[in-house]
Formats: C-alpha cells, sequence, structure tokens
C-alpha cells in the first residue's frame, strides 16, 4: 500500500446509467500514467448515491482493469453502523485487495468502540483493512495514541489519513514508525505528508494528473526534496481548484472536457458545477508541466 492510488469517480451515462466504458478508460488512464493502484466507491465515487448493483458493476469494471495492469485495487466500505459495515466488507472483499473503511460518523463513538467497530470488520473478511480517518466529515476525532492502536490492529494494513491539516497527531503519528502504511488523503498535504514519512496518498486529482503525481512520488522516493517542492507548487492550485465546489463536481467537469469520460454528471444531492470552477481547474491543469498530460 505505497505510491499514488487513484480515486476514481464514477461516470454516469445521460440516462443516468453507470457508464462502464467511461469507467475504464479512467482506470486505464490512471494506470498507464503512473498510478500504483485505483480506489473505487469512495466518497470520490459517489459510493453512497449507487444502488447494490451499481456498486457491484463499478467493481467488477475496476477489478478486470487491475488485474490486467497487475496493480491493487482498493475498495471503499462501511457506513457508522458495525453490522452494515461488516455486510459491505464481506460484499466487496472478494473484489478488493484491500477495504477502505471510514471511520464511524456522526455518532461520535468513544475511542474503544471505534477500535472494536475495526477489530470487527477485519475479523469478517480475508483482505486487509484501511481505516479512513477524516475527523473534519465524521465528527470524530482520534488522538494519536489512538491512531497507533489503530494500526496495530493484525488486519489493518494501513490508514488514510485525512486531518485538514498537519496538526500534532498527524506528526506524532507519522514520528512513531508503525511499520504500517499511512497514505496522505487530503490532495493539498500530500508532499509534506510525505516528507514526514507518509508511504504515498490517495488522490482524486490523480483521475486527471497521474503523471503528475506519480512524479511527485518518484521525487519523493528518490530523496529530491526540491523536485517534489516543485511538483507540489504546481499541483497545488490543481487540487484547491478541484475543491472548490463540493467534489467530485468540478473533478468530473474537468474529466469531461479533456475526454477521459464522456459526461459529467453527478447525482443528486450533488450540483453541477459552475462551469468558472471548471474553467479555473482546466487552467490549473494545463499550466502543469509537460509531463502532467501524458495520455491527455
Amino acid at each position: 500500500m505505497h505510491g499514488i492510488h487513484a480515486s476514481l469517480v464514477t461516470p454516469f451515462t445521460p440516462s443516468g446509467e453507470v457508464d462502464t466504458a467511461s469507467l475504464e478508460r479512467l482506470a486505464v488512464h490512471c494506470l498507464r500514467n503512473g498510478a500504483d493502484g485505483l480506489v473505487a466507491l469512495g466518497t470520490t465515487g459517489e459510493a453512497a448515491m449507487l444502488s447494490p448493483a451499481e456498486q457491484h458493476t463499478v467493481l467488477e469494471v475496476c477489478r478486470a482493469v487491475s488485474i490486467e495492469h497487475g496493480t491493487p485495487l482498493i475498495a471503499g466500505a462501511g457506513t457508522m453502523c458495525t453490522a452494515e459495515s461488516i455486510r459491505q466488507a464481506r460484499e466487496r472483499a472478494p473484489l478488493a485487495d484491500a477495504l477502505l473503511v471510514v471511520v464511524p460518523y456522526y455518532l461520535r463513538p468513544s475511542d474503544e468502540a471505534v477500535l472494536d467497530h475495526f477489530a470487527a470488520i477485519g475479523n469478517a473478511v480475508d483482505v486487509p483493512i484501511l481505516p479512513y480517518n477524516i475527523p473534519y466529515r465524521t465528527g470524530k476525532h482520534l488522538a494519536a495514541d489512538t491512531l497507533v492502536r489503530l494500526l496495530s490492529l493484525g488486519s489493518v494494513a494501513g490508514m488514510k489519513h485525512c486531518a485538514g491539516a498537519i496538526d500534532r497527531d498527524t506528526l506524532a503519528l507519522l514520528a512513531t514508525g508503525t511499520g504500517k502504511a499511512v497514505l496522505a488523503g487530503d490532495d493539498a498535504y500530500v508532499f509534506p505528508m510525505l516528507q514526514l514519512g507518509a508511504a504515498g496518498a490517495v488522490a482524486a486529482s490523480a483521475c486527471l494528473a497521474p503523471a503528475a503525481w506519480a512524479a511527485r512520488a518518484a521525487a519523493a522516493g528518490d530523496g529530491d526534496a526540491v523536485r517534489g517542492l516543485e511538483l507540489h507548487n504546481a499541483l497545488f492550485p490543481l487540487a484547491e481548484a478541484l475543491y472548490s465546489e463540493p467534489a467530485p463536481a468540478v473533478l468530473k467537469g474537468c474529466l469531461a472536457e479533456v475526454g477521459v469520460i464522456d459526461e459529467p454528471a453527478v447525482r443528486a444531492p450533488l450540483l453541477a458545477p459552475d462551469p468558472g470552477s471548471v474553467s479555473t481547474a482546466l487552467a490549473a491543469f494545463h499550466a502543469l508541466p509537460a509531463l502532467a498530460l501524458e495520455g491527455v
């Protein structure tokens, strides 16, 4: 679970169905241009707005592409309910190499309850799990010592960490050296996270610019902080622009404009983005170094 894992959008046809051809093209685009793996059925993929049959279709398409390219597929799973999370995990595990499981949201259970939640899910499936820590969305803050305990679970292979900042808990987590992969999840903070020892990232903007993201990860692996900072400064305006409206609306608009997917449609309660937001993001994309445009 190292490197850049592209968090895929779920494209839709004009009639509102899952566009499997566009999804396959997007997945291939990411992997051919340097992404180390794919993430399907994440928040970026509007998983909560898909029917169970559509979720299965998305996984089947992404699994086939991952097998063809010899790369891992991470599947999103998990709700605020432990029993439902176990059901989802068991359903999706056969088509995944790992499961990305969000910290229970809204309820704000105790830290011990969160640990029990992940232990129960991990014991229910045969693939490793990656807890998804995103307190500004879940409403549940986990201190660094709890995050370390979470990583110590045998079923846990690593963690997607989205603190929304390089805060004290993030510094303490990365300084602990658990031996488990910590993947950055906030696109704008990937460079400092890599410099501090993160193993990689789950990045939605890697759908649009996988080659640039791969180059950033390579610079970190080579210890080339100067090159890494150069790429960070180039990618930061793109990350800011893509998240200027609720995701993945602007990202889908950009992907449709450059022809990676056919349609930019999102599902309610999301709305189509302002055209100006898409134009701003595309300008940031086209301002990237030439390597970012490979395959587009």
